[in-house]
């Protein structure tokens, strides 16, 4: 039921999705001065995934204990100081003079910022309680501004010619000194101590379970995570390799998908109030499904374009339905909750794009990326599930 939201209220939800734009505007920074970090350490193609792989190990870890520190202290009271950390941890890969100091530096961002991933999620599913509506799909879009953001940012520095540790100060200190104005619009969240015997003359003894809702949660989430990561890693490539498009027409078709998926993020909250998450997200699957299969099946360049652009479009609101319905099934686990599923979801954000490499040697590219689409049509059959049950 929606309800008339308070001045209180609309600064909250202005304050998180300042905190969604920090941790895409330094995701976007870093990704963008990656080469230059790369080329200034002298480091080969296997070194530097080893320096993204500890950023991926330091995230998966980071979130077996963000969510249990979200609940405990209460979102509002984590994520500030974690978003701090991370604004100020990411300065330091520019400065690494080595590939060990860059793995370090790489894995603290990783394991600092699942905190904020977590805890700002927890907290937009407060802010959608206090507005009796859907707005996580719009808090999602705001992480993909600040990653346009960022990586603009990065460019910009490298057609000025400044290196990648005046690009990251240029980002983290000013995003870490606006945290502390911006940290006094959230909304007061009450702390959820777990007693660890469960007591059940304890207030909230509540701990949340790896039930198998929580389990098929976080595997719709991996499914489009998956496609995500395919995308991000393969449109390109499929359109050079495969259509023979020249190298701008094949970029541009992988930025034809990100901004599909920018607008149905934006769009997502009106399509959930509309049509229900569970409607949502198994239309959602279907588009996905069709725009991937016919992008394959067409085999031609405008065809594939349309097609990228309806996946994206598809893609862009099923995970924030996810995370919502997760935060949503009890309010005193809801941190906990999100990191589960979020941990199984960021697996296949990371693995997508291997799982359609290895494919790819095997069956070919084309057939591989045949994955994502039948991921797709999981999602849409497994909607149902977003009725999340009853806590006991």
């Amino acid at each position: 039921m929606t309800t008339t939201p308070t001045r209180r209220h609309t600064n909250a939800r202005a304050a998180v999705c300042y905190f969604f734009i920090l941790l895409g505007t330094v995701s976007g920074a870093w990704a963008a001065r990656i080469p230059d970090v790369k080329n200034t350490l002298h480091l080969t193609d296997g070194q530097i995934s080893y320096a993204l792989l500890a950023a991926a190990l330091g995230l998966v870890l980071g979130m077996r204990f963000a969510g249990h520190l979200s609940d405990r202290l209460g979102s509002a009271r984590l994520l500030p100081p974690a978003a701090i950390a991370t604004a100020l941890v990411i300065t330091l890969p520019g400065y690494a003079p080595d590939l060990p100091a860059l793995i370090t530096a790489l894995f603290l961002f990783g394991l600092i910022s699942a905190s904020v991933d977590v805890s700002m999620n927890a907290h937009g599913v407060e802010i959608e309680r206090a507005y009796g509506r859907p707005l996580m799909s719009s808090f999602h879009g705001m992480f993909s501004i600040g990653v346009l953001a960022g990586a603009a940012i990065g460019g910009l520095f490298a057609w000025l010619d400044l290196n990648a540790a005046a690009t990251l100060t240029a980002v983290g200190i000013p995003l870490a000194l606006a945290t502390l104005y911006v940290r006094r619009h959230l909304l007061p969240t009450t702390p959820h101590p777990t007693d660890p015997d469960g007591d059940p003359h304890t207030p909230t003894p509540r701990r949340a379970r790896w039930n198998r809702w929580i389990i098929l949660m976080g595997v719709v989430s991996f499914a489009g995570l998956v496609g995500e990561g395919a995308a991000n890693d393969w449109t390109a490539v499929y359109l050079f390799q495969n259509l023979h498009a020249s190298e701008p027409v094949a970029a541009a078709a992988f930025a034809v998908f990100s901004a599909t998926m920018t607008i149905g993020r934006f769009a997502g909250d009106h399509l959930a109030q509309r049509l229900g998450p569970t409607r949502l997200v198994r239309y959602s699957g279907l588009v996905a499904a069709i725009g991937l299969g016919g992008a394959l099946l067409g085999g031609q360049i405008p065809i594939a374009f349309a097609g990228f652009a309806l996946f994206g479009l598809g893609l862009a609101p099923i995970v924030p339905q996810v995370f919502s319905a997760a935060g949503n099934q009890d309010p005193v686990t809801a941190g906990r909750a999100i990191a589960q599923v979020a941990t199984v979801g960021y697996a296949g954000l990371l693995a997508g794009p291997a799982i359609i490499g290895a494919a790819a040697e095997l069956v070919g590219l084309p057939a591989a990326l045949g994955i994502p689409a039948v991921l797709a049509l999981f999602m849409a059959a497994s909607a149902g599930a977003l009725r999340s049950p009853a806590p006991r």
